[in-house]
């Protein structure tokens, strides 16, 4: 992969658009910021795949207090405060079903505190265990959402598992997967977030539509969401610029006005930091290049 060729310490360079800081505060400062300009946010404490004890207890404990600073936070009233996003393998160093013991206990917290929680997608080795245990979370009654990707194939049937009302991320996804389960091209996937998001709509379901195509953007806004708009939203990375079409987007110009919100992460493992970032190069290659262009044009 190229990103791997960008150095660690040029990549933390790199990453600083796209990254809320090193700290809870930092993180929760860029939230109220993007407030301000009329925008929603989730929180993502970076970390994933962790392999020690001591990790998942710094992970529980960190969404725990984040959670509650949150709801004390006098910059967020009712209605527009955070949700947080977290990914499950961040909780476990066993078998996949082990991480949902602390994810239970962060969503008690949450519903405590009223705060909604996402309980993200990771690679295929995840999609069962957390669609199985995220929508029992949500029949329970706890303010939960989840993630699909529309480069698997699965996913049309997965999406059919999908209580009503509950909140589901829909992305083309990041992580790389072998071609007899999943699509491998690019565009394929983003006609799926379409189709995807119109279904999920159909059957009551509430679509969080994040891609940072403005194309599909501009045709989700005009031909889908007009279907459900109180169940739309669109959501984008922090770092990316896209202020024209957010605008046009708030201001109903391409279709119903819908909400917008920022994913934030931060971290406080600068490691965790670089892999997130490595990420979103192979992504997209091009951020790749510029980086080298960079490294090399100091030489």
């Amino acid at each position: 992969m190229l990103a791997q060729l960008v150095p660690a310490p040029l990549v933390r360079v790199f990453a600083r658009p796209y990254l809320a800081g090193a700290t809870m505060a930092s993180a929760l400062d860029v939230a109220a910021d993007m407030r301000a300009r009329g925008m929603l946010t989730t929180l993502d404490l970076l970390g994933e795949s962790v392999t020690r004890p001591e990790q998942v207890q710094t992970s529980e404990h960190t969404y725990t207090r984040l959670i509650d600073v949150l709801a004390d936070d006098p910059r967020f009233s009712e209605g527009s405060r955070p949700s947080v996003s977290l990914k499950p393998s961040a909780f476990t160093v066993d078998a996949p079903e082990t991480a949902f013991g602390p994810v239970r206990r962060i969503l008690e917290r949450a519903r405590a505190r009223e705060v909604a929680v996402t309980i993200d997608m990771e690679d295929r080795s995840w999609t069962d265990v957390t669609l199985e245990r995220t929508t029992a979370f949500f029949r329970e009654g706890f303010d939960v959402g989840t993630v699909l990707q529309t480069r698997l194939h699965r996913t049309a049937s997965d999406l059919e598992r999908i209580p009503e009302g509950m909140r589901v991320r829909l992305v083309i996804g990041i992580y790389p997967e072998p071609a007899e389960v999943a699509l491998t091209d690019k565009r394929a996937m983003k006609e799926r977030l379409l189709t995807s998001a119109a279904r999920l709509l159909e059957r009551g379901a509430r679509v969080e539509f994040a891609t940072h195509d403005d194309a599909f953007v501009e045709r989700f806004v005009a031909d889908v969401a007009p279907a459900a708009p109180e169940r739309c939203e669109i959501q984008l990375l922090l770092g990316v610029p896209r202020d024209r079409m957010l605008a046009q987007v708030a201001n109903g110009e391409l279709g119903p006005a819908l909400p917008i919100r920022v994913y934030v992460p931060f971290a406080t493992d600068m490691e965790e930091a670089t892999a997130y970032l490595r990420r979103r190069m192979d992504e997209s290659p091009s951020m790749v290049f510029l980086v080298l262009r960079n490294l090399f044009a100091r030489g």
